[in-house]
C-alpha cells in the first residue's frame, strides 16, 4: 500500500543562508520537480521577508517546513543565561515565521549547540539536561501561545552529546512533559546511531512529525546503502503522513560544508540530486 506522504527538500541542498532573494531561484525550480514542500533553513531572519516568502509559497503551491540553526550563540544548555536569552530571541522569529506560512511546527536540534560533543562528568551532564528540559519548556509555551509545535531532532555522537538517538529525545520529551514537544528524525542521523530503524520509527509513533532523509553518505536517496525497506515497513506501522523532506547540502558554500564535513560534491549538480532524489522516494513509496 503506498505511504500517504508527502515530499519535501531542503534550501541547505543548494544555498546558506536562505534570504529573500534566494526565492527566485529556489521556489520554481523545486515545484517544477514536484515537490510538495521547501523546508526553509533559518540561519538568520533578518534576512528574509516574510511576507515575500508567503507570496511565493502561495504562487508556486509549496508547503513551508520551518528548521533552525543552533550554533555556539544559540545554546540553551550554556552556563550564560544571555546565551539562553539570545536563542530564545531567534527561536521566538523562526516562530514568527512558522505563523506567517501556516506552518505547523518549528524544527531542528534546539536543545544545545550543534558540534558541541564532549566527554564530560555526569553531573555536568546531568546540569546540562536539566538546563535542556527547563527551557525547552519555555519553548514549548513560546510555540504553544501561536498554536504550534516543536520537532525535536536527535544528532549523531559526533554532533551532540546530549541527544543522540531514538530513546534519548524519547526521555526528554517526557521530561519537558508539554504537548507542544513532539519529533523530528533524521535517516543520516539514524544510520549512524539506532540499531534497528524501523523500530525507532515506531517507537516515536504519534510523537513524529517529520522526517529528513538522505543516503548513508548524506547523497541523494536511492544511491546509498540505507535501508528503505526498514524505513517504509516503520511509517506504514505509525501510519506517518506527514512530509519526508531531503536533507543535504551545498558544498559551494565552504563554512557550511566544513561544518558538515562535506569535502566533495556528492552529485553531478545539486539540481540532479533533486531530481534523482525525489524519483527514487516516489518510487520507493508506491
Amino acid at each position: 500500500m503506498p505511504l500517504q506522504i508527502k515530499y519535501g527538500v531542503s534550501t541547505w541542498l543548494w544555498t546558506s543562508p536562505f534570504r529573500t532573494e534566494s526565492i527566485q531561484e529556489l521556489f520554481p525550480k523545486i515545484a517544477a520537480m514536484g515537490y510538495d514542500a521547501i523546508e526553509i533553513a533559518i540561519e538568520d531572519p533578518s534576512l528574509i521577508d516574510a511576507g515575500a516568502v508567503k507570496k511565493a509559497l502561495e504562487q508556486f503551491g509549496l508547503q513551508a517546513i520551518v528548521c533552525g540553526a543552533f550554533g555556539p550563540s544559540r545554546d540553551l544548555t550554556h552556563e550564560d543565561p544571555a546565551v539562553h536569552e539570545n536563542c530564545f530571541r531567534y527561536i521566538e522569529s523562526c516562530l514568527d515565521l512558522c505563523v506567517a506560512w501556516n506552518t505547523g511546527f518549528f524544527a531542528g536540534p534546539m536543545y544545545s549547540a550543534v558540534g558541541k560533543a564532549r566527554m564530560i562528568s555526569p553531573e555536568k551532564r546531568k546540569a546540562e539536561w536539566d538546563l535542556a528540559v527547563k527551557n525547552l519548556r519555555i519553548v514549548c509555551e513560546m510555540a504553544a501561545d501561536r498554536n504550534l509545535q516543536i520537532a525535536l531532532e536527535p544528532l549523531n555522537r559526533f554532533e551532540s552529546d546530549l541527544i543522540n538517538n531514538i530513546g534519548d529525545v524519547m526521555r526528554l520529551i517526557k521530561d519537558i512533559d508539554h504537548p507542544a514537544a513532539k519529533i523530528l528524525l533524521d535517516g543520516f542521523h539514524m544510520n549512524i546511531e539506532e540499531p534497528d530503524i524501523e523500530r525507532a520509527i515506531i517507537a516515536a509513533g504519534d510523537q513524529l512529525i517529520h522526517l529528513q532523509v538522505s543516503e548513508n553518505y548524506r547523497g541523494a536517496p536511492g544511491t546509498g546503502q540505507t535501508r528503505w525497506d526498514a524505513y517504509k515497513r516503520g511509517l506504514e506501522t505509525i501510519n506517518y503522513k506527514g512530509v519526508v523532506s531531503i536533507e543535504s547540502f551545498t558544498p559551494e558554500n565552504k563554512e557550511l560544508a566544513g561544518a558538515v564535513c562535506i569535502w566533495r560534491p556528492l552529485a553531478e549538480s545539486q539540481d540532479e540530486f533533486a531530481v534523482q532524489g525525489i524519483s527514487f522516494l516516489k518510487s520507493w513509496a508506491n
